[in-house]
This record gives structure tokens, C-alpha cells and sequence, in this order.
């Protein structure tokens, strides 16, 4: 990669070419080498100056371009040891999505609409692997978690805890770690707007509900029951976000 040129000026065409271009350019350039080698999270960089030299900068746009690497998880700056491969976690993800449904909450909620769609459309689809998975999943966990949010919609209170951890309890056995993280950013999202979205006096005895038909439905190896308890749960969902939480 030839010596990056730090003067910041923009090309005829409007597009800068200068610093700022420079930075993004070097932050691919990091990006691709950590794919290149093929370096796991937690794997270490090279020092910083073997990056200077390799990719022919010097070691202050090299920091910057670090900086901001490290501000998106993809690498962990561990200072007086080295530079790692980082985790790339999606607390930015959910910072982003959070800050949009707040506004969205605050006027059409189409944000927020879209983004129940989306988890919809995962949780719907991975009712096959549910039930393919069913003998790994903990039925008596299950149990527990939805008792505990019928004791609390008793005295007309939600159980966010615990339906957070219904949901985890039901996807863990997949095997499959983004998916549940993905699940948990749109989960939070949701539990953080809860307070501002529309409920009836039953809502917490709704929500409870529809995990006990999820749960009832699992139990029995039900495709279409479960299904039909999927599609229950985010249509109450919905509703809420329409304004018609009695609905």
C-alpha cells in the first residue's frame, strides 16, 4: 500500500480524497488483513510498527484508524499488551436501533413496525429447527419462566426477565450464536420502548399467554399450533405498536 497522503482536499467530482478518505482506506486495508491471515477474535495484530511499515503509514493516522476500528468491535486495544482481533459484539447495532425507535415511538413508529417484521420473520422461521431441536431444549426451564410471568400479570405486572430468558431458553439449543444475539438486540430494543408503546389493564396476562400457547404447542410437537402461537405473539405485538393493544 503506498504512503498515505494526509492533506484533505476533495476531488472535481465532490468525492474527498484527502484525510478522510485516507482513514477509510486505511481501515479497510487493516480490515482486510486481519481476513487475509485469517486472525479469530481474540488473535493478535502485528505491532504497530510492523503495521506502519506494511501498510506504509505513519503511526498517527495508524492509531486513529485503530480507534476507530476498536469503536466497532473489530479490534481490542489492550494497552502495555498488544492489539487483538476484537469480538465485533452489536451493542452498536443495538445503540443504533434503540436511538431510531425512540424517535420512531415519538412519531409514525414505522421504525419501529419494520423491526418487529424482521424479528417476526426470524422467529417464524425457526420453528422447524424448534421442534427438530426439541428433545435439547429444557421444557422444565420453559415451565418455570412462563409460571413466573403468570404469577406477576396476578397482580398486573410484567416479567420482563423472564420472558427474555423464555425466548433464550428456546433458541440456545440451535447452535447457532448470532442468531441469538440478533434476538437479543431486538428483544432490548423493544424492552427499552415498552414503557411508551400503548397496553391494556390485560396486557401482562396477554403476554403471558402466548408463551404458555408456545409452550404448550412445543410440548406437544404441534407444527401448526406453534406456529399459529408464533404468529399470535407478534401479532399482540403489533397491535401494541399500532395503538390498539386491546385488540
Amino acid at each position: 500500500m503506498p504512503p498515505i497522503d494526509s492533506s484533505d482536499v476533495t476531488s472535481p467530482a465532490g468525492r474527498p480524497t484527502g484525510a478522510r478518505a485516507n482513514q477509510r482506506a486505511l481501515q479497510e486495508a487493516i480490515k482486510h488483513l486481519i481476513v487475509e491471515r485469517g486472525l479469530a477474535a481474540g488473535a493478535p495484530l502485528p505491532t504497530e510498527s510492523e503495521l506502519s511499515a506494511e501498510l506504509g503509514v505513519s503511526r498517527h493516522p495508524l492509531r486513529e484508524a485503530m480507534k476507530a476500528l476498536q469503536a466497532l468491535g473489530i479490534v481490542d486495544i489492550r494497552h502495555g499488551y498488544g492489539t487483538y482481533v476484537g469480538s465485533v459484539p452489536l451493542s452498536g447495532l443495538e445503540a443504533g436501533l434503540a436511538f431510531r425507535g425512540a424517535l420512531s415511538v415519538r412519531g409514525d413508529r414505522a421504525d419501529i413496525r419494520d423491526l418487529l417484521e424482521i424479528r417476526e420473520v426470524l422467529e417464524s422461521g425457526l420453528v422447524d429447527r424448534v421442534l427438530a431441536a426439541r428433545d435439547q431444549i429444557d421444557l422444565g426451564a420453559l415451565e418455570e419462566h412462563v409460571s413466573a410471568m403468570e404469577r406477576e400479570a396476578g397482580h398486573g405486572r410484567y416479567a420482563p426477565e423472564r420472558d427474555w430468558a423464555f425466548h433464550e431458553t428456546l433458541y440456545r439449543p440451535l447452535g447457532n450464536q448470532l442468531v441469538l444475539e440478533l434476538l437479543q438486540v431486538f428483544w432490548r430494543v423493544f424492552n427499552t420502548l415498552d414503557e411508551q408503546l400503548p397496553r391494556a389493564d390485560g396486557t401482562p396476562e396477554a403476554t403471558a399467554g402466548w408463551h404458555r400457547r408456545i409452550l404448550e404447542a412445543l410440548r406437544a410437537a404441534d407444527e401448526p399450533a406453534l406456529r399459529a402461537a408464533v404468529v399470535e405473539h407478534f401479532a399482540g405485538i403489533r397491535s401494541r405498536v399500532r395503538g390498539q393493544p386491546g385488540s
